[in-house]
């Protein structure tokens, strides 16, 4: 009797082992998706870390997953599954895109995406005087009706060249905000007119900076401008 369990028990290791050490014949990750996502105001959308990013998911499956849009408004990945996915932008300060589009990922797949920022801004100048650095701008909305209200406005600096919201220096940054809390059409156009002073910045060292308008919709999303590269003389 002890022989046969002993057999048995064996048997069942045995069994398991092999099961355990199953070849994986699925094809890994061959597929790639990469492109630009592209404000219909011109150019690309200026995002920052952790806002604007491209919603896939794969059909037939039930886990989107998610690929962050780059500061430049491009976007890229090159460890996905070919097959079907429905895609699109979500996360910005952009007027939300509801429907979903199909694309066929394969090698080198690539697509742009056109979004409607909410804000615009332009006529972006930095002007240094010592170690204070003084921010010019003006806002624009493409769209004003049912426009997100408007949160606030504050700089971003930092000593990279990824600069912005989560990648910033907080006492050059955070500390110089300023709180709006309006409707942009209950604005004056002095309001839209922005100025922001950054004092204190370190002799001899170089910082970048862009500025951000935030808003009060589902994300707390902002519109940015352009980064500038800022040095300060010794």
């Amino acid at each position: 009797m002890k022989k046969l369990i002993s057999r048995i028990l064996v048997g069942a290791t045995l069994l398991a082992s092999s099961a355990c050490t199953k070849i994986d014949n699925y094809p890994g990750p061959n597929a790639s998706f990469q492109g630009n996502i592209i404000s219909s105001t011109g150019g690309n959308l200026l995002t920052s870390g952790g806002s604007t990013q491209i919603w896939m998911q794969q059909i037939g499956w039930t886990a989107p997953q998610t690929i962050p849009s780059k500061f430049d408004g491009t976007f890229e990945d090159t460890r996905l599954f070919s097959g079907g996915y429905r895609v699109l932008p979500t996360g910005g300060a952009f007027w939300p895109i509801y429907d979903t589009i199909t694309v066929n990922l394969g090698k080198g797949t690539r697509h742009d995406f056109t979004v409607t920022p909410y804000l615009v801004i332009k006529n972006f100048k930095a002007t240094l005087s010592g170690t204070t650095l003084t921010l010019t701008y003006d806002i624009d909305a493409p769209i004003v009706a049912g426009l997100p209200t408007i949160k606030d406005t504050q700089p971003y600096v930092n000593t990279t060249r990824l600069v912005g919201t989560g990648a910033s220096i907080r006492d050059f940054s955070d500390v110089n905000s300023v709180t709006i809390n309006k409707n942009f059409i209950d604005m004056s156009t002095a309001e839209k007119s922005r100025t922001l002073t950054v004092p204190n910045l370190i002799p001899g060292r170089t910082f970048f900076v862009r500025v951000g308008v935030r808003l009060n919709d589902s994300f707390n999303s902002s519109n940015f401008s352009e980064i500038v590269q800022v040095d300060i003389p010794k």
